[in-house]
């Protein structure tokens, strides 16, 4: 994501940062949305999906790097959102890797990025991976957060979040968040883990992910497989799928997925499918089209359009919901 450097001015003004590399960054990420619920539903939507402003600051010493950043949600098709809500922490690096503590996504949750094709868009896988109350993608508080170098490609993070609200309510309401990650060539590879407590928002549960990328020249080949266990059986599923996006030309590109969640109880299994278009004009701006549908069964009401957007509308138990979007996003 391109910074861009606070005004001398202002870091005037702040001298107790004056000495440090202050930047701002963002992204306003912007759709008008067709959403239908295949039942009494079907209108024409403004979403600001994942929009944000963020501030970073970096100082160097012998050896080592001071690092802060906070970042909050913008909502661009309604009104203001609170400050920090997003990934805010403040930590080290250096030739140890980095160690930081704060608010931010759990390394589980950045595990899908090697097949995170439609992410903060209609279509997103997470309108699967995270339904229902055996819930993950989380961004956790209070949590410590380490993660190794890079090795030849090889890198770990491990996550320990050790309460919820401002201070421990028991004994069983920490978590933990494990993931190995590989990138190197073509391949791009992650697999996590992820445990809540019992006493955690949305009970005790446990999780495995994969996911893998693979480039072909202009192709890109994606895969994904994740298993749920929840102390209530009723909320244990797996998700798993496949999808691809090519690259046409020096701006264009099209892509597409197909996932599947078998869940519990009995009829709450549902299909996600996504197909897209973009045209980058440059890194910093794009404008894509996407079509996505979510096929439920009869005991579940899942739509492809929830996750990681404004727009608020459920879906319909057993009814299949689709949706056109047509967007914008411009970061800076």
């Amino acid at each position: 994501m391109k910074k861009a450097l606070l005004p001398v001015a202002i870091l005037a003004a702040l001298p107790a940062v004056a000495l440090a590399d202050v930047t701002i960054y963002g992204r306003a990420n912007v759709s008008l949305d067709y959403l239908d619920d295949g039942a009494d539903y079907s209108e024409f939507n403004v979403s600001s999906n994942s929009s944000r402003l963020g501030f970073r600051a970096t100082r160097e010493f012998d050896n080592i790097t001071a690092i802060m950043q906070i970042e909050q949600e913008i909502d661009y098709s309604n009104q203001g959102s609170n400050w920090a809500s997003r990934d805010t922490f403040v930590g080290v690096r250096g030739g140890f890797g980095m160690f930081r503590l704060g608010k931010f996504d759990t390394p589980f949750k950045r595990a899908r990025g090697p097949a995170n094709l439609f992410g903060d868009q209609l279509g997103d896988m997470r309108n699967l991976t995270r339904a229902g109350a055996g819930r993950f993608d989380e961004r956790t508080p209070n949590t410590v957060h380490y993660q190794t170098p890079s090795m030849e490609g090889f890198q770990f993070n491990i996550a320990y979040s050790l309460h919820e609200g401002n201070d421990a309510s028991g004994d069983s309401d920490d978590a933990w968040s494990l993931s190995a990650t590989y990138k190197q060539g073509p391949l791009d590879l992650a697999l996590a883990y992820e445990k809540f407590q019992d006493d955690r928002s949305q009970g005790g549960r446990d999780a495995i992910r994969l996911a893998i990328g693979y480039d072909i020249g202009d192709l890109t080949l994606v895969g994904f497989f994740q298993t749920i266990d929840h102390d209530n059986d009723a909320f244990d599923a797996d998700v798993y799928g496949f999808g691809a996006a090519y690259k046409i030309s020096d701006n264009w590109s099209v892509k597409g997925h197909f996932l599947t969640r078998s869940a519990d109880p009995a009829d709450s299994d549902s299909d996600l499918i996504a197909v897209g278009a973009e045209y980058r004009v440059s890194s910093p701006l794009r404008f894509y089209v996407n079509y996505a549908l979510v096929s439920n069964d009869d005991n579940v009401a899942l739509n492809p359009w929830s996750q990681a957007r404004t727009t608020g509308r459920p879906g319909a138990a057993g009814e299949t919901a689709s949706g056109l979007s047509f967007g914008m996003r411009f970061d800076f």
